[in-house]
């Protein structure tokens, strides 16, 4: 198992980044600020970054569609836009929420559109037709975080109401709430294969949970300060974690420990994601700098890594920290 390694990072928002994510060929990563504006970032070499205008205040959220034609953000000025990553930059824009919009998710299918806010709701549009469709409303507090399941039929809601909550889009009704973190919760989402949810929290914790059984599978308290973000590797296998504490923590979900601790970020680290092959994942801080990570580790067939290391000899204690030496100059 090699270590991760950093490829580059990427230098233009004037504040910090607060969101982002690959396209689904690897090709671009859209980044957020509270600069107002959204970033698309070419990954290979020499190809130039398109800055995106029009936002009226802190960006919060932004994803691209799954057929990468669109890019999503949330913002601070209560509405939503939907971006064409070219060079023009065109956006439509959608009076989405009452309060700051806290986050934007596409369904699997790109044709759904979930938002949350500060307004306690979470609302779904028809992407299309950009058309309202129906609002869930039982959080008491600020709505931080929802996303679909991979098959499109649950919804997961983290809010600072201490709360996740999980969602069944059909019916619109509220199938369970998980009240186990001890503070706001900022982050939530569910495993690739759809049988779990994950969530960060200002607790410095994060929890996994089943969500046939309801019950807690797994509790990390790895962090030294509120957990902002955490992304899944596809394979499921994994999960990758960034907190105020300035750290990235892989977790190994088979083993239930700890496996990297990456400190690239000069101050908090705010948001973090895997790419659709889980090769490479992208980190963003209050530093303004969006970084690229090689993931390296997942490059061996992990059946024939248990066997080499005898399934679990080593102890939680034995994972790996380091710094990236060129990370830290800005």
């Amino acid at each position: 198992m090699d270590d991760p390694t950093l490829e580059r990072h990427f230098k233009g928002h004037r504040d910090a980044i607060t969101s982002l994510d690959f396209s689904s060929n690897m090709k671009q990563i859209a980044s957020g600020s509270v600069d107002a504006c959204v970033m698309i970032w070419n990954t290979r070499p020499q190809m130039r970054a398109y800055r995106f205008v029009g936002h009226k205040d802190a960006v919060t959220s932004v994803q691209f569609s799954p057929s990468g034609h669109l890019v999503a953000s949330a913002s601070r000025d209560k509405t939503v836009r939907l971006w064409v990553p070219s060079v023009k930059g065109e956006s439509t824009v959608f009076r989405a929420h009452t309060g700051t919009v806290r986050s934007v998710s596409f369904s699997s299918d790109g044709q759904t559109l979930l938002t949350s806010s500060d307004d306690k709701s979470i609302k779904v549009w028809a992407v299309h037709r950009q058309k309202f469709l129906f609002s869930l409303n039982q959080h008491i507090n600020w709505v931080r975080c929802a996303r679909f399941s991979p098959d499109g039929r649950l919804i997961v809601s983290a809010s600072d109401d201490k709360t996740v909550k999980l969602w069944d889009k059909n019916s619109r009704e509220c199938i369970n709430s998980f009240c186990e973190h001890g503070g706001y919760v900022h982050h939530a989402d569910f495993h690739p294969s759809g049988t779990c949810i994950a969530a960060a929290s200002t607790d410095n914790t994060v929890k996994v949970w089943d969500i046939r059984t309801h019950k807690l599978l797994q509790h990390y308290p790895v962090h030294s300060a509120t957990v902002n973000s955490l992304s899944f590797h596809p394979s499921g296998n994994y999960l990758i974690t960034a907190s105020n504490d300035s750290t990235l923590k892989i977790l190994d979900l088979l083993e239930g420990r700890l496996l990297y601790t990456l400190h690239g970020h000069q101050g908090p680290a705010s948001c973090v994601s895997f790419s659709r092959t889980g090769d490479f994942f992208a980190s963003g801080g209050a530093d303004e700098q969006v970084m690229l990570w090689r993931t390296n580790f997942d490059s061996v067939d992990y059946s024939e890594v248990l066997q080499q290391k005898g399934a679990g000899d080593e102890k939680a204690s034995d994972h790996r920290s380091y710094s990236q030496p060129s990370a830290q100059v800005r």
